[in-house]
């Protein structure tokens, strides 16, 4: 049977692997969406810094704001199981409509969540929508670069089809019966779960598209997860 979603709330997934100096940044961009109907899971990955002290601070001090209780989930997880462990973990966990991805070194625009679920109402034959984005380095914020390797339309069917990628993985909001379906990253492929969770969506022929508008800030540092991928792609 299929699992019961609740309509027009997005389960914000956000993973968490020692990331201290960013994450308070991350969370705030979330309370700051103009779209208030969202939950945050937040799945610790064993982190051995101080990252989910920063999140129980910030929850304290900040959950007066939220529209309504029990908003924000933190998950210790007891040992280190991965990134796409770890995110499937939050999907699990997931009750909304739609599922945001976050991750917990960048941020996103206070019209993100606004435009995404605009887009996915208006579009029934879409069922994960990314953005473009600003890249931008840890050691220089105010210099930001908008992406330039974002496909949209068809272009990102025929991309994926010949092993390309073209949808920013932290941008993506999907519909939960998305994941119900065909589940979340695979933890065969390390560095490339990203790519493989749009192909396998694709596969299924799920529709798949990108907003041309930039919708969230992608911070790049020597210690992100992600590096030397992103340097391949030249984003």
């Amino acid at each position: 049977m299929a699992k019961e979603r609740i309509e027009g709330l997005v389960s914000v997934v956000i993973t968490n692997f020692n990331r201290a100096a960013y994450i308070r940044e991350c969370l705030d961009s979330i309370l700051q969406q103009t779209y208030e109907n969202w939950e945050i899971i937040l799945i610790d990955d064993a982190s051995t810094d101080h990252s989910v002290a920063v999140a129980r601070e910030w929850l304290e001090e900040s959950k007066r704001f939220f529209p309504r209780e029990n908003q924000v989930l933190i998950h210790e997880l007891p040992r280190n199981i991965g990134f796409s462990g770890a995110i499937n973990v939050g999907h699990y966990l997931s009750r909304g409509e739609f599922i945001a991805i976050q991750d917990s070194d960048d941020f996103s625009h206070i019209l993100r969540f606004s435009r995404q679920v605009e887009y996915l109402k208006n579009h029934p034959q879409i069922d994960l929508v990314g953005t473009n984005y600003y890249a931008f380095s840890a050691d220089n914020p105010e210099k930001k670069q908008l992406a330039g390797w974002i496909k949209y339309g068809d272009d990102i069917r025929k991309v994926y089809g010949n092993g390309g990628h073209c949808v920013c993985h932290g941008t993506c909001m999907f519909r939960g019966r998305l994941f119900d379906q065909i589940g979340g990253p695979t933890r065969r492929i390390e560095g490339a779960e990203d790519y493989e969770f749009i192909a396998k969506a694709l596969n299924a022929r799920a529709g798949v598209n990108n907003i041309a508008e930039a919708l969230y800030y992608y911070r790049t540092h020597a210690e992100q997860r992600s590096a030397h991928y992103y340097r391949k792609k030249g984003g």
